[in-house]
């Protein structure tokens, strides 16, 4: 299979879907593999490195989907793609399909077949691709929280951990999953004092036992939420419901009652945003202030952090995308339940039912085309 890796073109987006690395790997199990020209320079691999891995070198990206069998990409195709992406060309990125009717249509139009990283799921209901990345913005949505909060950046000017005889700022974590407890474990290990919600006991169980005591896990529900934002000098959206969009679980007025100067990260953003006042941004403008909160919404964090982001993006995805370069599409679905339920879009059908029920659209089980 010929497997092409396009350049990123979303807004200060610096990640690649492949690294040098992952090129030999595909390349020594038979495949071809067309990089495009400086995909890689952003995240520190130069073009010379794939080259050397034994890969091709492609000017431009209408190469890449013009030569490729499957595209790779991290982010998802962006309206100046659309017209380039040929029938039954298997498509491997994030989609993020629930919150973007636009793609959703042209992907449907393109007739390709699109899977999607962030629906691959595990039997125990894991999903092994959009984990490291939820690390990386767990991770990043504390940090980007204590750099807002500071007084130059428009913040109320609090430390996130305080100092000897002050007290430390409260930070609320809604969801208790990946980005929750990454996001979590960064603020405590800061020093400040964090709660972590969550809808599941046995979750918050688990929660209870590994965090440290300057966490509190807490069952969560509307009450509890609006009494804890009022306090909050932080508060970080975490939640997940795969393929779906995001709950809007931050309303407007609880907005409105949190203190001026307090900082919100809604790391669900790609999912369309668990904040009523959430609207994406970009690494260039990454912040907007509603009722004098500020708001953190960028749509790809881990962008930011470029190397790391793509050498644990190519750990977890070159084991799938060598299976579909293997056996192409459909024997790897009929081989892997994790891979079947990747497909959100196969030759003009819907197949994944939360992006069909976001559009009030028709959904056609995968299994129709086997």
């Amino acid at each position: 299979m010929i497997v092409g890796v396009l350049k990123e073109i979303k807004i200060a987006e610096k990640r690649v879907s492949m690294t040098p690395g992952g090129a030999m790997a595909m390349i020594q199990k038979g495949h071809e593999v067309l990089i495009e020209k400086s995909a890689g320079l952003g995240a520190g691999f130069p073009d010379a490195d794939y080259v050397a891995a034994g890969a091709v070198i492609v000017d431009t990206p209408a190469l890449i989907y013009a030569k490729s069998d499957m595209v790779m990409h991290v982010k998802e195709p962006q309206p100046s793609e659309y017209d380039m992406i040929r029938e039954d060309q298997i498509i491997f990125t994030y989609l993020h399909l629930a919150a973007d009717e636009q793609q959703t249509k042209a992907l449907l139009k393109s007739k390709s077949i699109a899977i999607a990283y962030e629906t691959i799921e595990k039997e125990n209901g894991s999903l092994p691709l959009l984990l490291p990345m939820s690390e990386v913005a767990g991770r990043m949505a504390t940090q980007e929280a204590a750099k807002y909060l500071e007084m130059p950046q428009g913040g109320m000017g609090i430390l996130l951990g305080g100092v000897t005889g002050v007290e430390p700022a409260t930070v609320v974590v809604i969801g208790g999953g990946v980005v929750g407890i990454n996001a979590a474990k960064m603020a405590c290990g800061l020093g400040a004092k964090v709660y972590i919600l969550d809808t599941n006991l046995e979750r918050l169980r688990y929660l209870d036992d590994v965090m440290p005591a300057n966490c509190f896990p807490i069952m969560s529900n509307a009450a509890i939420l609006k009494d804890l934002v009022v306090k909050a000098d932080v508060v970080i959206g975490a939640v997940l419901i795969a393929g779906a969009k995001a709950p809007k679980l931050l309303t407007r007025e609880m907005v409105k009652e949190m203190k001026k100067g307090s900082v919100v990260v809604d790391v669900a953003i790609d999912q369309g945003g668990c904040f009523e006042t959430s609207k994406a941004t970009t690494h260039d403008q990454p912040c907007y202030t509603v009722d004098g909160v500020i708001h953190y919404c960028v749509a790809n964090m881990p962008g930011a952090v470029a190397k790391t982001s793509t050498i644990a993006l190519t750990n977890a995805t070159l084991p799938y995308a060598i299976q579909i370069a293997n056996k192409g599409w459909k024997k790897a679905m009929q081989d892997s339940k994790e891979i079947k339920l990747g497909a959100n879009i196969i030759k003009g059908k819907l197949t994944y039912k939360a992006v069909a029920e976001a559009f009030n659209l028709e959904y056609t089980p995968v299994e129709t085309f086997f």
